[in-house]
């Protein structure tokens, strides 16, 4: 029985201080500003077949400075319609 305390006050201890690293680190957001003026964030962008593939925009001012793939990508029905505003041509406006 004091196994099972031992182990649930552990569990809660580890849950707590991955909430509290979560909620504190920037990383965790969808949009990070960094020291030397950079900003960073995340978007879908689909092609005309529906295929939408999401991708990590690093921002200078209004320049794009890096494009990388994060890996997570979507096949929409054939029907589909994207429910968002129409797609920036600079995507760090």
């Amino acid at each position: 029985m004091k196994k099972k305390i031992i182990l649930g006050t552990i569990i809660v201890l580890l849950i707590g201080m991955g909430v509290f690293i979560s909620l504190s680190n920037p990383l965790f957001t969808g949009q990070i500003i960094n020291n030397q003026g950079l900003r960073s964030s995340t978007i879908a962008i689909c092609d005309k077949n529906n295929y939408c593939e999401d991708y990590e925009i690093v921002c200078e001012g209004s320049k794009t400075i890096k494009t990388t793939t994060t890996g997570f990508s979507i096949q929409q029905g054939k029907n589909w319609i994207d429910p968002r505003e129409k797609q920036k041509e600079n995507l760090c406006e």
